[in-house]
């Protein structure tokens, strides 16, 4: 059986599992580890959700694929760094975080792939997802990461 078809059965048998108990997290299978490498990201379906699945320095992170400013497709959006200029830099720009800041394709808004933090609003944030690697299977459940 491919890896494909298995992960389908996966996701529908916890499709079904979600719809018995909704209490109860329930991890949808959305690729092999080997599919996400450092710097990558994929949109992937989980459930009723779009949820972006990213690969910062070696560690996942998953998103809901949602702006909160005025609900693009945040995950859609390039990932890039920081810029900064101040007296820890020696008032000389100084390129930071590389891979770790995602930019809303819509509006421009800045969000911390790690915390899911916007830089500026800081009350704006992403909301994240657990992800886990099973097997070498990535796993997302939806709620707090």
């Amino acid at each position: 059986m491919s890896d494909n078809h298995e992960m389908t059965e996966r996701a529908a048998e916890a499709q079904t599992k979600t719809l018995q108990s909704p209490r109860t997290p329930v991890e949808y299978p959305v690729g092999l580890a080997s599919e996400f490498p450092p710097g990558s990201h994929k949109i992937v379906q989980v459930g009723s959700q779009e949820v972006g699945v990213f690969n910062v320095n070696g560690n996942l992170h998953a998103l809901i694929n949602v702006c909160p400013h005025q609900y693009g497709p945040v995950c859609a959006g390039p990932v890039g760094g920081e810029m900064s200029c101040n007296a820890t830099t020696g008032w000389k720009f100084h390129w930071s975080r590389d891979g770790e800041i995602l930019i809303c394709p819509w509006h421009g808004l800045e969000f911390d792939l790690v915390t899911g933090g916007c830089l500026a609003p800081k009350e704006m944030r992403l909301r994240k997802c657990r992800v886990k690697v099973v097997d070498g299977e990535v796993r997302v459940s939806l709620g707090g990461g």
